[in-house]
């Protein structure tokens, strides 16, 4: 292809092109200035998660293994189920996310969790040892469905 085949003109050391750095700098700064906008005039943020109230919970325990696998039991130490069971897996997922903070703030590593059901249906697990809440949304129904019938 020769030089003059190139729809845009590039120096022959830049490795973007000028019109792309330009671009992206113009994408910036309107970006800043809508949210400065929206900010300054107290418009009400739109697609944030409202924590509904609570209607229904239960205190469980999550038990992990090196492997990943996961026994899930209610405070009594009855078992509820295991993340190896068909389209549990999502559990082995959650609880190595809290074992995960639970080792970086120093907490004890096996503490109950919260699982709740919120007014406006939306599923939600609570480690109350690091504070760390897990709003169940978005991550598919079958990974929900796993811990809404720990409540159920």
């Amino acid at each position: 292809m020769a030089q003059t085949d190139i729809p845009f003109k590039m120096e022959e050391n830049d490795l973007v092109p000028r019109f792309l750095v330009r671009a992206m700098l113009g994408l910036i700064a309107f970006t800043l200035l809508t949210v400065g906008y929206a900010q300054l005039t107290g418009k009400a943020n739109t697609g944030v998660l409202i924590e509904a109230p609570i209607v229904a919970e239960r205190t469980i325990n999550l038990i992990g293994t090196r492997e990943g696998a996961v026994t899930v039991t209610d405070m009594d130490g009855n078992l509820l189920t295991y993340s190896t069971e068909d389209k549990n897996g999502f559990i082995g997922v959650v609880w190595r996310v809290f074992d995960r903070q639970r080792f970086v703030e120093g907490v004890e590593k096996v503490a109950p969790v919260r699982v709740v059901r919120r007014e406006n249906g939306n599923i939600a697990v609570i480690d109350t040892e690091t504070d760390m809440v897990v709003e169940l949304i978005g991550y598919g129904s079958d990974n929900v469905a796993a811990f809404a019938k720990l409540i159920d």
